[in-house]
C-alpha cells in the first residue's frame, strides 16, 4: 500500500514515503500526504524535529510517471506541495538518504536542512534526460547548496552523485555506515539537540536563520538576531541552563 508513515519519537518525528515496489515515486495522493504529515508534525508541541526518508531500497525515484506526464501547471504545483512543504516547515529537518533521490525525490531531499547518506545513496537531477525542464525550484536548491559547477554537471550534463560524492560536494553531511534502519536512528540522534531544546527557540533560530542567509549586510543580519536573543536570554530555560553551567564550574573549581 503507498502511504506516508508518521512516526514520533522522544521529540523527533519520521516522515517515511512508503512505496517500496514503486521506490516510493511521488503520485498526487502520496504528496497530499507528505503535506499532511509535515502539518502534523508542526501542529505538535511533542516534535522538535523531523527527518524524511523512503522506505529501501529507494529514497524517492521522483514523481510518478503518469502523474507527471497527464499535468498542466495545476498538477505540477500539486506534486511540489509535498516537497515544498518539507522545504518550508518550521522545524529543522534531515533527509535520511537510504537510495535513489530523483527529480522530484531529488528535490525532497534537498528541501531538508541537512541530509545524512548511507553507502545505497545516489542524487541523480534526471529532469534532462526525461526531455523536461526542471522544476520544484531543483536548479535554485541545488545551486545554492553545492555551487554553479555541480548543479551544472547535475543538471545538463547528467552526473550522479554516490554518497561520498554528496559528501564532498556539499550536498550531504555525511555518510553513515549500514543499511536503512542505521541511517534513519543515525538521522533521529543526529536530531537530538534540537530535540532537547525548547521548541519555540528551535522554531525562532530556523526563521531567523532564513532571514539572515538572503541577506548581504552584516548590520542586518545582527539587528535581526538581537530582539530574538534578547528574549531568548529572559526565558526560564535558559536561566535554569545558566545556573546549571555556573554550579558545574563551580564545582570543578
Amino acid at each position: 500500500m503507498a502511504e506516508v508513515l508518521l512516526q514520533r519519537s522522544d521529540r523527533v518525528a519520521v516522515i517515511t514515503v512508503h512505496d517500496p515496489e514503486r521506490r516510493n515515486a511521488l503520485t498526487l495522493d502520496l504528496s497530499d500526504q507528505l503535506v499532511a504529515a509535515v502539518r502534523t508534525c508542526e501542529d505538535d508541541a511533542d516534535v522538535h524535529a523531523v527527518v524524511i526518508t523512503g522506505a529501501p531500497p529507494a529514497f524517492c525515484a521522483g514523481a510518478d510517471l503518469t502523474a507527471l506526464g497527464e499535468a498542466r501547471e495545476d498538477g505540477l504545483r500539486r506534486i511540489y506541495a509535498g516537497f515544498l512543504a518539507v522545504a518550508r516547515c518550521t522545524l529543522p529537518t534531515i533527509a535520511a538518504v537510504g537510495g535513489a533521490a530523483v527529480g522530484a525525490g531529488l528535490n525532497l531531499a534537498l528541501a531538508c536542512d541537512v541530509r545524512l547518506v548511507n553507502a545505497d545513496a545516489t542524487f541523480d537531477a534526471r529532469f534532462l534526460q526525461l526531455g523536461i525542464h526542471p522544476g520544484g525550484g531543483m536548479t535554485w536548491m541545488l545551486h545554492r547548496l553545492a555551487g554553479p559547477q555541480t548543479a551544472t554537471a547535475m543538471t545538463l550534463f547528467g552526473q550522479v552523485l554516490g554518497a561520498d560524492a554528496a559528501v564532498s560536494h556539499g550536498l550531504a553531511w555525511a555518510r553513515v555506515d549500514g543499511g536503512h534502519d542505521e541511517l534513519v536512528a543515525a538521522a533521529v540522534e543526529f536530531a537530538r539537540p534540537p530535540a532537547e531544546a525548547s521548541r519555540a527557540l528551535v522554531r525562532t533560530i530556523k526563521a531567523s536563520m532564513r532571514t539572515t542567509a538572503a541577506l548581504t549586510d552584516h548590520a542586518r543580519a545582527v539587528d535581526t538576531e538581537l530582539t530574538p536573543q534578547v528574549a531568548s536570554i529572559g526565558t526560564p530555560e535558559f536561566q535554569a541552563r545558566l545556573a546549571a553551567m555556573k554550579a558545574r564550574i563551580s564545582g570543578r573549581e
